[in-house]
């Protein structure tokens, strides 16, 4: 087994099962096979290029969790966030910039804390 085979069976089945997928439902999705995907979350797998790039596109996995999984990475939040503007065209993201600056700027108190809980005054 190689050193990558693990982490790649693991952030596959994780990302598969996240997302409600069968084994077969990915392959089609991939234009693979399903024993491929099967091989592959089973650590038996010595996949190429063509396979391992329409998986991780598809299953909207970070490669960091397969090529670098000892590296801290952002929380879930963040890293959904991130996962959300890049989905955007350029027109979308220039018209979220003012949003977020707003957002972040209301939970922020004056001196950049967060704020944890704002509640509506009530009459």
């Amino acid at each position: 087994m190689s050193e990558y085979s693990r982490p790649l069976g693991d952030t596959v089945k994780k990302a598969r099962k996240t997302m409600g997928l069968t084994q077969n439902q990915v392959a089609i999705m991939t234009d693979s096979d399903e024993r491929t995907i099967m091989n592959i979350e089973n650590y038996k797998a010595n996949t190429t290029m063509e396979v391992l790039y329409p998986l991780i596109r598809t299953l909207r996995i970070d490669p960091r969790d397969i090529f670098c999984p000892e590296m801290g990475k952002e929380s879930p939040a963040h890293y959904q966030l991130q996962l959300l503007i890049n989905d955007c065209n350029e027109e979308e993201a220039a018209a979220l910039i003012p949003v977020c600056q707003a957002v972040i700027s209301a939970l922020r108190t004056s001196d950049g804390i967060l704020i944890k809980e704002k509640r509506a005054c009530l009459p």
